[in-house]
């Protein structure tokens, strides 16, 4: 089933870049290209909601304390921004991964579900806001258009928009469309910790009480901290504390910053402290990590 999306990905790199590997930009905001023919460390990222799916090799991703394995022709469905680390352990020369990500439109997703005949209903229980699905024949269709679209920047406004509509049909009509619907019903657990989310990643260098977060979720303190950890694998606490050390490393690498005022731009007090805890997520202190990754990128 895998070879007209991996032929039409091939084509579309060979286009790009000879060949290459790396993340390769569209002309459709959201939507990435990658490959790579070696071996990746981990590499932590605010993870949006999107569709990502392996069209060759595969993938680990880290989410706190939990690793969900992912390969060829399964799809990793996220449906609430998370950080995480994400690394290859499948490529070789001969047979590179290669993999494409979609981010979600939430309000085509909420336009799709109204239409339908008979909506998904949510499955009843929480669990953790990524799982894994087959791809299947529908969607991998849907895929092979929207990259062969991009050989045409004049048709991706006229067409994009309905494959986008296709895409979350599909997904919402499939097996797992009662979580997939979770992104979109307004009263839902997802949607409430989505917001708080929001309220947390706009906010994340300001001290913030769970009361707060609670609130913006329209939940008591008790459940919404129940519910967080079951969605994100981790407490409010430590998402923010991902978020602090994420941002301060773009800061860094960017040149933006150094150390000590990275750590105090972030919420960080105390540098020594915001040193440590960057060691500790990162694997090695913020200034060589900083420097490694310049050089990588020479």
């Amino acid at each position: 089933m895998s070879s007209a999306l991996k032929e039409a990905i091939s084509r579309f790199i060979e286009a790009s870049d000879g060949g290459a590997n790396g993340v390769f930009p569209t002309g459709i905001d959201g939507l990435h290209i990658m490959r790579s023919t070696e071996l990746k460390m981990p590499h932590a990222m605010v993870y949006r909601p999107a569709l990502c799916v392996i069209v060759q090799g595969a993938k680990q991703l880290m989410l706190n304390e939990r690793v969900i394995d992912y390969r060829q022709m399964q799809a990793l469905i996220i449906s609430i921004e998370l950080p995480a680390s994400g690394r290859v352990i499948e490529a070789s020369e001969e047979k590179p991964y290669m993999a494409i990500s979609l981010e979600f439109d939430v309000g085509v997703l909420r336009e799709v579900m109204e239409q339908l005949d008979k909506p998904p209903k949510p499955t009843g229980s929480a669990r953790l806001a990524i799982f894994v699905e087959d791809l299947n024949q529908s969607l991998e269709d849907c895929l092979v258009r929207l990259t062969r679209m991009l050989a045409t920047p004049s048709a991706i406004p006229v067409l994009y928009p309905a494959i986008m509509r296709e895409i979350c049909f599909w997904l919402l009509t499939g097996p797992n469309g009662g979580e997939v619907c979770k992104l979109v019903l307004p009263d839902g657990q997802t949607r409430r910790i989505a917001d708080a989310i929001r309220l947390l990643r706009d906010h994340f260098a300001e001290p913030m009480r769970i009361e707060q977060l609670a609130a913006a979720a329209r939940m008591s303190p008790s459940s919404f901290h129940q519910h967080f950890k079951t969605l994100t694998s981790m407490t409010p606490l430590q998402y923010q504390k991902q978020m602090r050390l994420l941002e301060a490393r773009r800061l860094m690498a960017a040149g933006y910053a150094n150390v000590e005022s990275a750590a105090y731009q972030v919420g960080y007090e105390s540098a020594s402290q915001f040193s440590r805890e960057y060691a500790r997520m990162f694997g090695t202190p913020p200034k060589k990590d900083v420097t490694e990754m310049r050089m990588a990128a020479e």
